[in-house]
């Protein structure tokens, strides 16, 4: 099998959310464009994955998610077919309702969480893919009031959601994946750790993200080392360093972990380590270059292809 069959990169399409690629001022401005021009939005951002080199889409956040997709093209055929004329493939969905949900421990709130869930996994197997990505509950600011532990009772309790989650997409043919998100609590070594001791291997992956986990002040490729057999998706980013421990984690807090993103391969992560690792655990799939909100996503995605394909693939073979 060649390399190419065993590795295949895609984007994530938050990679699109920046003013500058919509010659716009702000994210509102690219959300009303979206809805004011869902057709001509839609075009630019899959005619901008092909041109990049890349042949796998992710689905995030509206104005980027499947809803919205369908909307646009009038039905899930529709939207697979304008994949396919590209040559892109639908390789996975982050499904981030979990963040947002507030008490999600409440019964009322996780039928409302299942139910979204059951649907987007029904839009995913009919458009070709099996992963459905998920980001954890945010952790609470440092020293805020009152104080609310990540324990093992409180991990016991989202761990237990996620396995129930988890057994009913396997039914549906999706697998899920947690993400390791900066300031949730899936990102830290520990957090990691706690949380893939409690869940179902069987039915709870992993989707690490490098940059996420330098942010959170961990080495993504010892963390990774530890449970690469639940790997079965990762997004390849970079980062300059940790973020402060007194961050404020508020709706805010995505904007804030920007600054700490870089272009591929200008950061801390080990990129020949991480992909020796890949190679010496047998790691086959997809792989995310994802940029939050790049200015120039096609250049910079292709630009990141470019150092894979010619520093680290030849290592990985």
């Amino acid at each position: 099998m060649a390399t190419g069959d065993r590795l295949r990169f895609g984007v994530d399409l938050v990679t699109f959310f920046h003013p500058g690629f919509w010659g716009v001022d702000s994210h509102e401005a690219i959300v009303d464009h979206a809805r004011g021009e869902p057709r001509a939005f839609w075009d630019k951002i899959l005619d901008s994955v092909q041109a990049s080199g890349v042949t796998g889409v992710e689905l995030t956040f509206s104005p980027f998610n499947w809803q919205d997709a369908i909307k646009t093209y009038g039905s899930v055929d529709a939207f697979g077919a304008e994949l396919a004329r590209r040559g892109l493939t639908l390789c996975s969905g982050f499904f981030a309702e979990l963040e947002a949900a507030g008490d999600f421990a409440d019964p009322e709130a996780q039928r409302a969480l299942i139910d979204k869930a059951e649907r987007y996994a029904d839009f995913l197997k009919a458009c070709g893919s099996d992963i459905m990505v998920i980001g954890g509950p945010l952790r609470q600011t440092l020293g805020a009031q009152p104080v609310q532990f990540h324990d093992f009772d409180r991990a016991k309790v989202i761990a237990d959601f996620l396995n129930r989650l988890g057994a009913i997409l396997f039914a549906r043919g999706v697998r899920l994946a947690l993400h390791t998100e900066a300031h949730s609590i899936f990102a830290s070594a520990r957090d990691v750790d706690l949380m893939m001791m409690l869940t179902d291997p069987a039915y709870v992956h992993m989707c690490p993200d490098t940059a996420h986990i330098i942010v959170a002040g961990s080495d993504p490729v010892q963390l990774v080392d530890r449970h690469h057999e639940r790997m079965i998706i990762a997004h390849w980013k970079d980062a300059i360093g940790p973020m402060p421990v007194d961050t404020p984690i508020d709706r805010h807090i995505h904007e804030s972990h920007q600054p700490y993103f870089c272009s591929f391969g200008l950061g801390r992560v080990d990129w020949p380590a991480w992909i020796r690792l890949l190679r010496d655990r047998a790691y086959e799939g997809w792989a995310i270059l994802e940029l939050d909100a790049a200015p120039d996503p096609v250049r910079d995605i292709a630009n990141g292809l470019t150092l894979v394909r010619q520093a680290l693939l030849p290592i990985y073979r």
